[in-house]
């Protein structure tokens, strides 16, 4: 993995390009800090998803979008 300074990609942003066409992963980085990451298109990233992690762990009531009582609405300043 190569990284770049912020500005680099403004005079080899067509170098860097190729580069990551080619299967390079570039990291833009400003003051040593990482900003962006280029990819290749199609690349999959080692990130494991986290779809589905409270499954089994989230309880919603059945009336969670049933209208709030007269009190909490007046605590709103709505009045009904």
């Amino acid at each position: 993995m190569k990284t770049v300074d912020v500005d680099a990609p403004d005079t080899n942003l067509s170098q860097l390009v190729e580069e990551v066409a080619a299967g390079e992963e570039i990291i833009i980085a400003k003051d040593g800090k990482p900003l962006v990451q280029m990819l290749p298109l199609g690349a999959k990233k080692d990130i494991e998803s986290t779809r589905g992690i409270l499954k089994g762990q989230v309880w919603i009531s059945d009336d969670f979008d049933a209208p709030l009582p007269p009190e909490i609405l007046r605590s709103f300043g709505i009045e009904e």
